[in-house]
């Protein structure tokens, strides 16, 4: 196993190269060969900024909008924006994105309209937007399915010759299921060109990560899969990113799969129907805010005097009116059609869903006579 810790900053002329990052590499010297400098010049780092400010405001009038009832649940990403948007920003355009239920964030910094996004949360139809224009699959409410969907795209686009690598999102409590383990085996055996992206934010729903698994890190288990595998501090974008952009190029180029473990923390519940202070202190959460990633982030860009008070005005200004359109279109806005659930589900429908969708059917007729 290789280990490094260290972070170290050069300003060049309005650019920070991002020269190594905080964390332990494991397995196949992957630890050695991600402290290659990254360079982003001065827009790129602003559009980071950018990035992580418009979704956390995203984030934050979601959360309000389902306590309105405009929205049905909410899993919130506050808190881990860096590790999201870091992420996202390694990809390429004709690279694929695998998100949970939990990166809308990550979504929307993909380029994917936040109403569509939250189409899923509102219960309006399965998906909002077009996985394949925006390469961006629907975000996956049920555990760990996703992996399994990431690791098969890129076997299929390694047999084919495209330069496509997959990268999927994954929580803490997600990297114990069974589709987990088969898919980064997988990926193993068949050098898939994919990045598993675990975001170990502490908890699974109220289960702890030590009651999880016994391993001192989830990354480790890369060396049982062949891969290779990093753990990076997911709080800090510039780390997250120069990792996983290594990750997407080693890919890209034969070098298989890896798995990346990244440090964070949610601020808010597990979703917006959970009730957290019954499983974590006060004082954690006030620890972890204090760490907050769009803070540090900014402070960094305010001491390399790379953003003024007016582009951080522009980005506020342009929150408010993504926080505005996402009142205006999901606030009170109609009820999709529940019959649409059966549709799309397989090219033909099966008679099974025949069968529940006449059932369906059959009680909202009952429904609405009894209620007129």
């Amino acid at each position: 196993m290789a280990q490094s810790e260290s972070t170290s900053l050069h300003v060049t002329t309005g650019s920070l190269a991002v020269a190594t990052w905080r964390g332990v590499g494991v397995d196949g010297g992957f630890g050695e060969t991600c402290r290659r400098p990254v360079t982003l010049d001065r827009a790129a780092l602003r559009d980071l900024y950018r990035r992580m400010a418009l979704g956390r405001r995203a984030d934050l009038q979601a959360s309000n909008l389902t306590r309105q009832g405009a929205l049905g649940v909410y899993a919130s990403s506050l808190g881990q924006e860096a590790t999201e948007v870091g992420a996202v920003a390694a990809l390429e355009p004709q690279d694929w994105l695998f998100p949970t239920y939990r990166d809308a964030v990550g979504v929307f910094s993909r380029g994917v309209d936040i109403v569509e996004i939250l189409a899923l949360f509102q219960g309006t139809w399965h998906c909002g937007y077009d996985p394949v224009h925006t390469r961006v699959a629907p975000l996956c409410t049920p555990l760990a399915t996703q992996v399994v969907h990431a690791t098969g795209l890129a076997m299929a686009a390694r047999m084919r010759g495209d330069p496509v690598v997959a990268l999927t999102f994954l929580g803490d409590g997600a990297s114990s299921e069974g589709d987990t383990h088969e898919a980064m085996n997988m990926a193993g055996v068949y050098g898939a060109p994919c990045v598993f992206v675990v975001q170990n934010n502490g908890y699974a729903i109220s289960v702890p990560l030590a009651n999880q698994t016994r391993a001192s890190s989830i990354a480790l288990r890369a060396a049982g899969y062949g891969i290779a595998g990093a753990r990076v501090d997911g709080n800090d974008i510039l780390s997250v990113y120069t990792v996983v952009k290594e990750a997407v190029e080693r890919a890209r180029a034969g070098g298989g799969a890896t798995l990346v473990e990244t440090i964070t923390y949610r601020i808010n519940a597990h979703t917006t129907a959970d009730d957290a202070t019954r499983y974590r202190t006060e004082s954690e959460v006030s620890e972890w805010t204090d760490r907050d990633p769009l803070g540090t982030y900014l402070a960094l860009l305010r001491e390399h005097e790379l953003v003024d008070d007016a582009f951080l005005a522009s980005v506020e200004s342009e929150g408010e009116a993504v926080a505005e359109r996402m009142r205006g279109a999901l606030y009170g806005a109609p009820a999709g059609d529940p019959l649409e659930m059966f549709d799309h589900v397989y090219a033909a429908r099966t008679p099974q869903l025949d069968a529940q969708r006449a059932q369906l059917a059959a009680e909202l007729a009952a429904e609405q006579e009894g209620a007129g």
